[in-house]
């Protein structure tokens, strides 16, 4: 079959349940309330064949800061044709002149080269079920008044305004911070994810801020299945382990253009994971 015969049309919420089931067939552990979070925040096309759906992508603007690509996925009867290469084009086509972000698998890699994209760091993903641990005495349950504060915060240390995700991570799910001086000085979420629960994105000032954020859910969640992303710069992937979360996987982050890393933006923002859509 020629991919003449694919139609490629707006992703509404008419094609989450196949998109659903293309994740499933991909194994990724997205649900459709998973998928219903990334459409809700993001543009994006899908690949129709007789109706089904065989290709997805979505492009998640952060105002004019930033794009990034996500959930770019090709039904494996259709790999090896160029359909991943036109669903990128449409991508390419919402985000505009921004700059662009993505996650790419080993696979995904050489097309994401292709068009310019440029390797910047390694996401591990950790996971596991949750020990029981002791709640830090330094970190507290985010209340709505703090969202402004966490907002302005993860833009420092993303570089873009998310906060439309923050606030829908608010809607969906809770937030840790941490205080000083009056301050929120780190911030980490937690929703329900896949399997079980993810946390991520964290934000502290420090390492040890941000094993707190961390705990803090893991305390809260001890015998349920966890995930956190870090990356490979943080060094936290040995105490991830550690707390019982282990290495599954993970991928590779891209930049087009290259944007200035997290710790030129803010020196004192650590930043231990992203991890928002997928």
């Amino acid at each position: 079959m020629q991919l003449s015969q694919i139609e490629v049309t707006a992703f509404g919420p008419e094609h989450l349940e196949g998109a659903v089931r293309l994740s499933r067939q991909a194994g990724w552990p997205h649900r459709l309330e998973d998928w219903q979070m990334a459409l809700a925040l993001s543009d994006g096309v899908v690949a129709l064949e007789a109706g089904r759906v065989v290709g997805t992508t979505l492009a998640t603007a952060y105002g004019n800061d930033c794009v990034t690509i996500n959930m770019v996925i090709v039904d494996e009867t259709m790999r090896g044709r160029g359909l991943g290469r036109g669903l990128m084009d449409a991508a390419l086509r919402i985000a505009g002149d921004r700059p662009l972000r993505l996650v790419a698998t080993a696979e995904g890699l050489p097309l994401y080269e292709k068009l310019g994209f440029r390797e910047t760091g390694t996401v591990l993903q950790h996971q596991g079920i949750a020990r029981d641990l002791a709640a830090p005495a330094k970190t507290a349950t985010a209340t709505g008044d703090d969202i402004a504060a966490i907002a302005a915060l993860d833009r420092i240390a993303f570089g873009a305004d998310r906060r439309d995700l923050i606030a829908y991570l608010a809607k969906v799910g809770e937030f840790a911070v941490i205080r000083r001086n009056g301050r929120i000085a780190g911030f980490a979420a937690l929703r329900a994810f896949g399997r079980g629960d993810v946390i991520g994105p964290v934000v502290a000032a420090n390492v040890d801020d941000a094993k707190a954020l961390v705990v803090h859910f893991i305390a809260r969640r001890s015998g349920q299945f966890i995930r956190v992303d870090t990356t490979a710069e943080t060094g936290l992937s040995a105490w991830l382990f550690d707390q019982g979360l282990a290495h599954v996987g993970g991928g590779i982050a891209m930049e087009r253009p290259l944007l200035p890393r997290a710790a030129d933006r803010a020196a004192t923002t650590f930043a231990l994971a992203n991890q928002a859509l997928g």
